[in-house]
């Protein structure tokens, strides 16, 4: 937010003589107001400087009180607290380094070659059920073989993965060799609360850098990334962000004001300046018991169907009465979306040089909440929903409102 300080100028009259110039009274105080305002406003400009003389820390503590006691008046409480010092002294002893090796095969003319790259990646300890783990991504660790971690110490010992979720970039290690003197867990806590411009703290080892901390906002909510990771599907209910990342901060741990874990970094825009992503820390704790009992978490649930975003264009050419939701170009034959009755595109037309399967039904709601994109419609079921659950349909069909009951499906297994 940009405050700005409204400065009301008055003219200041006066009489001349032949002596010069005569002020009044009224001009007399206006001027003694004005330079009192500009010795206030140096004063108010230098005083930091002058403050740093005689006692810096003083004048910092007071200077910073002042900005967030503003800021909290203006109804926003994220930043109080917030001392990056502190929480990193704190939090650091928690984030290791994840290294080892990722075969992989690719065809060529001549048959399958493989091939062998070292990954090297971050990860948080934290306890749960009595026990200590370490969270980082599916990408760092779930295919990874030789797994080593070494903690913020320097001691490293071989690990081992328990659980991974490739939809959304998730793995659970353990290392049982190391004593626990060595874990110093970080605390989950819900992500439900976050807010757009919410301050953030992001700490990881980008390029091997270990203990590296970074600083930004949250930028929005609910985002969809793609990663190979996933096969065709993409992951959910993202967090974007404006602290730096670098590869080697996947897997790090995304923290509040509090120093408490609200998401795991997990991506970046390449090329980008300021764009980083967060797996949500409530996908963590939704998904946590799964990985570590089971090895895996199998309730995404599923529709069956390809769609694009619904758009002012695309209103046009297909006569639509709306301009926003997820169009149906495609249906999985079998799939629940089948089932239901749900139906895809018939026509193929080209809009701005881009291809689309239009006819098919347009989703605008689920349960009550407005879909606006295929983003809203991949967060809400991710965030709401899990395989074998029942949910209302809102949908557009040749321009008439219906509501269809479909049965959610489980996502099949990363091809």
């Amino acid at each position: 937010m940009n405050l700005r300080k409204l400065i009301q100028s008055n003219d200041v009259s006066g009489s001349r003589s032949s002596s010069g110039i005569i002020l009044t009274t009224k001009a007399v105080v206006g001027i003694i107001v004005v330079i009192a305002l500009l010795l206030a406003a140096s004063f108010i400009v230098f005083a930091p400087s002058i403050g740093a003389a005689a006692d810096s820390t003083f004048t910092k503590t007071v200077t910073q009180t002042q900005v967030l006691t503003s800021v909290a008046n203006l109804g926003n409480s994220t930043t109080q607290g917030l001392n990056p010092e502190a929480i990193y002294s704190y939090a650091n002893q928690s984030i290791v380094t994840l290294q080892g090796v990722q075969t992989t095969t690719a065809s060529k003319i001549f048959g399958p070659q493989t091939s062998e790259e070292t990954v090297l990646g971050s990860g948080f300890v934290i306890y749960y059920s009595n026990q200590y783990y370490v969270v980082t991504n599916y990408h760092v660790a779930g295919a990874t073989s030789n797994l080593t971690l070494t903690f913020s110490d320097g001691n490293s010992y071989p690990a081992k993965v328990v659980g991974s979720d490739p939809y959304s970039d998730l793995a659970v290690v353990t290392v049982s060799s190391a004593p626990i003197s060595e874990f110093h867990p970080l605390t989950l806590v819900s992500s439900s609360t976050l807010q757009v411009g919410q301050y953030i703290l992001a700490i990881g080892n980008p390029y091997g850098l270990s203990g590296t901390e970074t600083f930004g906002i949250i930028s929005q909510l609910g985002e969809t990334i793609q990663d190979e990771t996933a096969g065709n599907f993409s992951i959910a209910d993202v967090i974007q962000f404006s602290a730096p990342i670098n590869p080697g901060n996947s897997g790090g741990a995304l923290l509040n004001a509090n120093g408490e874990v609200v998401g795991i970094t997990t991506a970046t825009v390449s090329g980008s300046q300021g764009i980083g992503f967060a797996i949500p820390s409530d996908t963590i704790i939704r998904e946590l018991d799964s990985l570590i009992t089971t090895g895996s978490y199998a309730k995404h649930s599923y529709l069956g169907i390809g769609e694009v975003d619904m758009n002012y264009q695309l209103a046009q050419a297909t006569g639509a009465n709306v301009t926003y939701g997820a169009l149906i170009e495609t249906i999985v034959p079998g799939g629940p979306a089948t089932t239901a009755g749900l139906q895809g595109g018939s026509k193929t037309v080209t809009i701005e040089g881009n291809q689309y399967l239009i006819g098919g039904d347009i989703i605008v709601g689920i349960n009550g909440t407005k879909i606006i994109n295929e983003n809203a419609l991949a967060s809400y079921l991710e965030e709401h929903t899990v395989a074998g659950q029942k949910v209302n349909l809102e949908i557009i069909r040749s321009g008439h409102y219906m509501s269809v009951l479909l049965t959610l499906g489980s996502r099949p297994p990363v091809a």
